[in-house]
């Protein structure tokens, strides 16, 4: 199945789950500690049942051979640390700690399991790039970035054994906190109501219409599926997120759905996509609904064959 519809069926699901996050209060120190740690329990709960449903030997008829099934025991254990490392940090700095949620991740074999490690692990990426910014604290600025590079690793690491250049862009993409943070709640099925709610704002979900072929810059249609909806005075821009470009394209109503005739040149590797209400600005005011998430091979390198399934 392709990353980017496997994970628009769960946002269109998960959102609902988590509508109870609000933007209550300020995004200081305490909570950017936080929303590193909910992400890091996810992480390791999605390798923690990996590990335990599928065996060395599944991976392995999976086309994903020795060593691979060593190096995702250590990529747990790296996740296992960083939930150990940021709990105890926040507890020492005087915090609490958010409690670990509970998720639905919908993978359903080897295959399906490796390809959304490497979402996850490009998201994590975006995820610290885009709250390095944001963090006060130098101290705390620096174990972030410690943590940033190991996650990227694991995503280069994820990307090759999918066959997926290990490095498409020559910068790794930034997200916003909500941007993130709505992608996250995709897998989230309950959180801790002890906890009270994060000062987060999941976006409507972007579902992307089925295809089984592979999206090439400059050449491959999009459609968002449901999204006419978003065009209240005129077509919403769909703004791509790649590296530190972002390409605006204003989409077109079809029916009830929105669309591409092509995407943007200069896009690569895993690219988010949102919907705004403006043709320059994709700060979280104008943001209608996204991010979706679609891998995207430069223009004239696609596979030659087309995925099977969509």
């Amino acid at each position: 199945m392709r990353a980017s519809f496997a994970l628009t069926a769960a946002l269109a699901t998960g959102l609902t789950m988590a509508s109870p996050i609000e933007k209550r209060q300020a995004i200081d120190d305490f909570a950017i500690l936080n929303y590193a740690l909910t992400l890091e329990y996810l992480e390791r709960k999605f390798y923690m049942e990996g590990l335990a449903n599928y065996t060395e030997a599944q991976f392995t008829a999976a086309g994903f051979v020795d060593p691979f099934y060593k190096n995702l025991k250590e990529i747990y254990f790296d996740e296992q640390t960083h939930v150990d490392f940021l709990a105890t940090a926040i507890r020492g700095a005087g915090g609490v700690p958010v409690s670990e949620a509970t998720y639905a991740f919908g993978v359903t074999d080897p295959k399906s399991f490796v390809t959304l490690s490497s979402v996850l692990e490009g998201v994590g990426v975006s995820a610290y790039l885009g709250a390095a910014a944001s963090i006060a604290n130098k101290e705390y600025l620096t174990a972030a970035g410690a943590i940033l590079t190991v996650e990227s690793r694991h995503s280069a690491y994820i990307r090759s054994a999918l066959k997926q250049s290990p490095f498409p862009t020559p910068f790794d993409t930034p997200l916003g906190f909500n941007q993130v943070f709505s992608l996250a709640a995709a897998f989230i099925t309950a959180f801790n109501p002890a906890d009270g709610p994060l000062p987060f704002k999941p976006f409507p979900a972007l579902p992307l219409q089925c295809t089984q072929y592979y999206y090439e810059a400059g050449r491959s249609s999009i459609t968002f599926t449901g999204a006419a909806k978003y065009a209240t005075h005129e077509a919403p821009y769909a703004v791509f997120f790649s590296g530190l470009e972002k390409k605006f394209v204003q989409t077109r109503v079809t029916g009830d759905n929105l669309k591409l005739s092509n995407l943007p040149e200069g896009i690569a590797g895993q690219v988010y996509v949102v919907l705004s209400k403006s043709a320059t600005d994709a700060s979280d005011e104008n943001v209608v609904a996204g991010p979706a998430i679609l891998e995207v091979y430069p223009k004239g390198k696609a596979p030659p064959n087309p995925a099977t399934q969509c």
